[in-house]
């Protein structure tokens, strides 16, 4: 005999819910991204892009955001053992961004210092 638990409707309720947590991290990720991507593809000075941006800075960012929601959403529901190991993908997925800077501007819209 099932449980209400153990439904199907409840078990199907629960996977579009964590889709849906899922989409709104990856979403919330591009956004960040965006004011970073749009900087480095285009506002350069004299044309200089940086590449990075898109083929790092994109993905790193919305897999952590989707990581970040998929995390918060599995301590939501009580099990701490998979938002702990989610978290530590984020944190792994953080220190990646900031060891290859994958939101860095093109060289010359960076401050160059005083010569300048």
């Amino acid at each position: 005999m099932e449980t209400e638990l153990t439904s199907p409707r409840r078990e199907a309720f629960t996977g579009t819910a964590g889709l849906l947590t899922a989409v709104v991290g990856a979403l919330a990720g591009i956004a960040v991204w965006l004011p970073y991507g749009r900087r480095g593809l285009f506002g350069a000075f004299e044309g200089e892009t940086n590449p990075e941006v898109l083929l790092l800075g994109l993905p790193v960012l919305v897999a952590g955001g989707t990581l970040a929601t998929l995390a918060a959403f599995a301590a939501v529901r009580g099990r701490w053992r998979t938002a702990l190991g989610l978290a530590a993908a984020v944190a792994g997925l953080a220190a990646l961004g900031y060891g290859f800077d994958v939101l860095a501007a093109p060289q010359a819209a960076q401050d160059c210092g005083s010569p300048c």
